[in-house]
């Protein structure tokens, strides 16, 4: 099917949904799943109808050309068309690109500390303040849901839940090994050090992505928490150690003084991790005979360095390399790497669809 066989398609569709939802005789759950489905086509039509606008009067301006007395204004126009049309037409190849369901999604993200002892926690602890700190300049909702911190206040281990417009599709791209090199708080002899972190980003899954049989699938432990230095130790048995038993994945949650809430928290990352394994396995099984230029998301790939002594910041997989690292850590400038990986991505994606 030809680009625009696919436009005319989908305008059709959009159109019979439009005269579905107005005609008054849908439940409420169907006028939500149609309205869902206009929503997501909305972008295609608006794209389509203004490269059919453009080229309408493109058609308009050659005839204009033929007369003596037109002609030059009528080049004039046609030439700022010209300048349009192949940016509609990139605008049109965008849109139909198939997209992934999971990013409009909020997500989980996990952040661990990797090589490099107390440094790695205290890296580890940077990168959750950048993504904090990018979460609040997009508008999102940026919260620790689990923490084990270290005794000079690195993490760990910290996982948190960020919730928000597209955030699944801006963070994708952070999975991975993050790498610094920097003199360490705890280095007397001023030599530059190499720690790591692993970052994950989920998208977190809701009841309907991931079915779990309550009773059969899951074992459900509570023990009393474990606070910094016995001073906040709960003394009610309010943590929660919850293990999928088909899986045997664990999710462990103490951050709250009730029961209820800890396990509330670990079922939803535990779903999100869930949804994860799924989307992971469906994609190899797929086998798909490309792989995006910004990297596979496989949390054991290498995909950025921190450089402090240069004020220096590499995302490996794109060759990108920025001089203003402490605007990248501060989060007001990580959407400049954020924007880079989704166009690069996009790019690969073209030249994928392009082929057929």
């Amino acid at each position: 099917m030809s680009m625009q066989e696919k436009l005319k398609t989908i305008r059709t569709r959009y159109e019979e949904l439009a005269a579905l939802m107005s005609a008054g005789n849908l439940s409420g759950d169907e006028f939500i799943k149609l309205s869902v489905e206009y929503a997501e086509l909305s972008p295609v039509v608006d794209v389509f109808d203004a490269l059919e606008a453009v080229t309408a009067e493109k058609a308009d301006l050659e005839e204009m050309l033929k007369d003596p007395e037109m002609k030059n204004m009528a080049a004039e126009e046609l030439r700022a068309l010209d300048a349009r049309i192949p940016e509609l037409e990139h605008q049109v190849r965008l849109v139909l690109i198939p997209k992934d369901e999971a990013d409009k999604k909020n997500a989980i993200m996990e952040i661990r500390a990797g090589t490099g002892g107390d440094e790695a926690a205290l890296f580890a602890a940077d990168l959750c303040g950048m993504y904090k700190g990018y979460a609040v300049k997009m508008g999102w909702r940026f919260q620790i849901v689990e923490a084990s911190k270290n005794d000079i206040g690195g993490y760990k281990e910290v996982v948190a839940e960020i919730t928000g417009s597209n955030v699944f599709a801006k963070l994708k791209f952070e999975s991975g090994v993050h790498r610094v090199q920097r003199v360490p708080k705890t280095e007397t002899q001023g030599r530059v050090h190499t720690s790591a972190a692993t970052v994950a980003v989920l998208p977190e899954a809701e009841e309907v992505d991931v079915q779990i049989d309550m009773a059969r699938d899951l074992r459900i432990d509570t023990y009393r928490s474990q606070g910094a230095g016995g001073q906040h130790v709960n003394t009610t048995d309010s943590a929660v150690r919850i293990t999928h038993l088909p899986t045997g994945l664990v999710v462990e949650m103490q951050e709250e003084r009730s029961q209820h809430k800890n396990k509330d928290k670990a079922m939803k990352v535990l779903r999100t991790r869930l949804y994860d394994l799924q989307r992971q396995q469906l994609a190899d099984e797929r086998a798909q005979d490309r792989k995006s230029q910004v990297g596979s998301g496989d949390r054991s790939e290498r995909i950025r360095t921190y450089n402090f002594p240069q004020g220096r910041l590499t995302d490996h997989r794109i060759n990108l390399t920025l001089y203003k690292l402490d605007d990248v850590i501060s989060g007001q400038a990580l959407d400049e790497v954020v924007d880079a990986l989704i166009a690069e991505d996009q790019a690969a994606a073209l030249a994928h669809y392009d082929k057929f």
